[in-house]
């Protein structure tokens, strides 16, 4: 197999289990998440995401993401 092959191969198998985890994740949605879509959805003043260490790095990119799309978000560091 020549460095090209291997480097494909790889980058096939990567995108695999991505698609695999992808559909974990899929299958583990249920109405919990449809809960927290309407409750959110229907919020007058603003969400506050909070985190510790690696939790709180997602929910300050969480809180920028829904800031960014029109929904009032802010980080708090607990």
């Amino acid at each position: 197999m020549t460095s090209n092959e291997h480097a494909i191969a790889a980058g096939r198998r990567v995108i695999e289990m991505e698609r695999d985890a992808l559909d974990t994740l899929a299958g583990a949605i249920d109405g919990a998440f449809a809960d927290v879509v309407a409750m959110a959805s229907g919020l007058k003043g603003r969400l506050i995401c909070a985190g510790i260490g690696k939790s709180g790095h997602v929910a300050r990119k969480i809180a920028a993401t829904l800031a960014s799309t029109g929904t009032p978000a802010y980080f708090v560091h607990p």
